[in-house]
């Protein structure tokens, strides 16, 4: 089958092949998925799961992409719950061979049924950016009706579902991004927009929650207008700086099959949309996944036509 190989740590995103790789085979509690399209987090060439495995010895050829959509062709042994032809999606573990494939094996438990009338592409364009704005919200940062979240990176792919949820349930979001953002970052949702590269963060005045995509200089000051007992939610690693009276708490995104029928049906009836910046075939992947300049929202390839 055709495969996204990781092949050179060094060259990151350079350092990557199609090329063809043997078909999976599933093991128990397994399923093998022909994988109609999947999507990519350009920050993999940075996870540790993506060039070692569990006991630390080096990947050779590591398969590339962990989140997908797809129809279910192999059940394993002992694998219950789906069926052959079942239409789902969901998060492969980071250190098996991923979802840039033509077929990929995957723990059943990790998979939730995608709904027929979901395209294929929004499909894999969900999993990791819907469970972790689901997440970071919900589960880490405690959000609550009427809490003002600042959201960052409010017009990409995991801060637009970030900034959706958030008014859904009830906050007041100030974005954040580039100029060049800021209607996208409204139209996601967002009741105010903070130019990162003109505007002072300190202006706000105070916020219960932050979600922060960017960490570095960004992540501290935002660390200082977060009111007491409030939370800074980090997804880049271990927050480097911490709000005076509040949390600071940094999580890696979980598959959970409950949360992603909750984001899906959120899609089916309108309340959320996902963010896909480009859209490439796997034979066209190489130049979508190392790209010359900035790209907006979420990479998905397209595995089958």
């Amino acid at each position: 089958m055709k495969a996204i190989v990781a092949t050179d740590q060094a060259a990151e995103a350079a350092g990557i092949t199609l090329m063809d790789r043997p078909e999976p085979s599933p093991a128990i509690n397994d399923v093998v998925v022909e994988v109609q399209a999947s999507g990519f987090v350009p920050a993999e060439w940075e996870w540790p799961s993506t060039w070692v495995d569990r006991s630390g010895h080096d990947r050779v050829l590591a398969i590339i992409g962990h989140e997908f959509a797809g129809v279910v062709t192999a059940l394993g042994y002992g694998t219950t719950g789906l069926s052959l032809g079942q239409r789902v999606f969901g998060i492969t573990d980071w250190h098996r061979d991923g979802t840039l494939a033509e077929h990929t094996a995957v723990e059943a438990r990790n998979l939730a049924p995608l709904p027929g009338n979901v395209d294929f592409t929004v499909g894999a364009s969900l999993p990791i950016s819907g469970l972790t704005a689901w997440q970071g919200l919900l589960q880490h940062g405690r959000l609550r009706a009427g809490q003002t979240v600042l959201a960052h990176g409010a017009a990409g792919a995991v801060g637009s579902v970030v900034t959706q949820l958030a008014r859904e349930f009830g906050a007041h979001v100030i974005g954040t991004g580039r100029a060049a953002d800021r209607q996208a970052a409204l139209d996601f949702g967002a009741n105010e927009f903070l130019d990162l590269d003109h505007d002072d963060l300190d202006d706000i005045g105070g916020v219960d929650l932050v979600f922060d995509v960017i960490g570095g200089d960004v992540q501290r000051r935002s660390a200082r207008i977060v009111r007491p007992g409030g939370t800074l939610v980090s997804v880049v690693g271990p927050a480097e700086a911490r709000p005076t009276d509040g949390l600071a708490i940094d999580f890696v995104v979980e598959s959970v099959p409950g949360q992603l029928a909750e984001i899906v049906e959120r899609v089916r009836d309108g309340r959320l949309r996902t963010h896909i910046g480009t859209v490439a075939t796997l034979d066209d992947a190489i130049p979508a996944l190392n790209p010359a300049q900035r790209r907006k929202g979420k990479t998905v390839i397209r595995v089958r036509p």
